[in-house]
């Protein structure tokens, strides 16, 4: 049952150690508003982070050509090679693991290598596989990516970039079947691609000329050379299966040494995300240990408030003693005393740090930050509330064994 009248005395000692009291409970109050302010901007710097990634594959390995640092099979070292069509059907066929993979060609852009009438631009050419957008996803404004007839038939056909739109159509303008000239050759226009991620291979999406892999290395003579080689695992898969596995055909097919482990470059991407992962979860730990350790330092000042607090309070605590409270009353006086002013203190920071989360997320917004939406989730609002309960009683544990010390005849005669 609620009882006013105990909660009003004990909001009058508080009040009537005010000075005190506010600048102990500061102490809490700035130990939770630090721990929100920092949890909240290490949930925005994980947003942003994910924001990042967002659409491209965590499962994806990536290989190139190197030279060859190890003699084998009458070669030298310092042998240059390349990969070529003939590795893929090998590879499908040995790697039970792997889900998707796609060639792809690089042509770095010349100076105003792609143009249409009187405007042009400085961009990269790409050409690859329909299977390389389930690895780098492509976000499609006008059209559609490369399909496997465009492959086959080796259709002189362009996935462009939304930059690129920009600088070669009018706005509004619809690009579809419309040609433009790639390094001297024209293409039709299929598709306008927008990136759903900030990580991307060898450039920007928005400005990139996609190709069909077979169309580029056809009409850029570049033969049966593969310049990349991306692949992804099947769920479940470690993506270091295939990386090896991949690697060790490749070495097999170009007759390279076993142990040379420098020929075949390779990035397992899987591998740098736990980085990342592994990287938020030590900054998630650190800010709570900061963020604790300033809370109960706050919780030692409330003890020692209520420490003095019992001590000016011997006369009457000894006289409720020779009334009959019972050691219970003393204790729950002593205890609600600490948590109502521990979670006054705390609730102050939670409120205030929200507050400062939300205006500082709503001029995040007006612009495309790596830091997003700073907030605190309702769950972390939660514990922070029964952290407060458990620091309060931590707080007001041992002023209320003192008060249960006291004698009621020696608390009487004291004055």
């Amino acid at each position: 049952m609620f009882d006013i009248d105990r909660w009003q005395e004990i909001w009058i000692t508080i009040t009537h150690n005010k000075s005190r009291s506010v600048l102990t409970a500061f102490g809490v109050f700035w130990g939770m508003l630090m721990l929100v302010l920092m949890v909240g901007a290490g949930n925005a710097l994980e947003k942003g982070m994910n924001s990042q990634i967002e659409g491209f594959a965590t499962n994806s390995c990536f290989f190139e050509s190197q030279q060859t640092t190890l003699p084998h099979e009458g070669f030298r070292k310092g042998r240059r090679w390349n990969m070529t069509n003939s590795d893929l059907p090998v590879i499908r066929e040995k790697v039970s693991e792997l889900q998707h993979i796609s060639p792809v060609l690089f042509a770095w852009g010349q100076d105003k290598n792609v143009v249409r009438g009187d405007k042009n631009g400085s961009y990269l050419v790409k050409g690859c596989y329909p299977e390389y957008d389930r690895i780098e996803k492509s976000k499609m404004i006008h059209g559609r990516y490369v399909n496997d007839i465009d492959i086959d038939q080796k259709r002189k056909v362009c996935v462009i970039g939304e930059r690129i739109y920009e600088v070669l159509f009018q706005k509004g303008e619809n690009p579809i079947g419309k040609l433009i000239r790639v390094n001297g050759i024209h293409f039709q226009v299929i598709g306008v691609a927008r990136s759903t991620s900030g990580v991307s291979i060898g450039g920007q999406t928005a400005e990139t000329v996609v190709l069909p892999f077979s169309t580029m290395q056809q009409a850029f003579n570049q033969g049966n050379i593969i310049h990349f080689l991306a692949a992804t695992a099947k769920k479940g898969v470690p993506v270091k299966v295939i990386q090896d596995k991949i690697a060790e055909i490749l070495k097999q097919q170009h007759r390279i040494a076993p142990d040379d482990k420098d020929a075949v470059w390779s990035m397992n991407i899987e591998e740098q995300f736990k980085m990342f992962n592994n990287l938020g979860i030590g900054i998630a730990a650190l800010i709570w240990i900061v963020g604790l350790g300033t809370l109960f330092a706050g919780a030692i000042g409330v003890s020692n408030i209520m420490l003095v607090t019992v001590r000016e309070r011997t006369r009457e605590i000894g006289i409720r003693r020779a009334l009959g409270a019972t050691p219970r009353n003393i204790i729950g006086q002593i205890l609600s005393e600490s948590i109502v002013l521990t979670l006054v203190a705390g609730l102050s920071g939670i409120v205030i740090g929200v507050g400062m989360l939300r205006a500082t997320g709503i001029l995040l917004s007006q612009g495309d930050q790596f830091f997003k939406d700073p907030q605190i989730s309702f769950g972390m609002a939660v514990a922070s509330l029964i952290v407060l309960i458990i620091i309060g009683t931590f707080a007001g544990y041992l002023p209320a064994q003192r008060a249960m010390l006291i004698k009621p005849v020696e608390a009487i005669s004291e004055e």
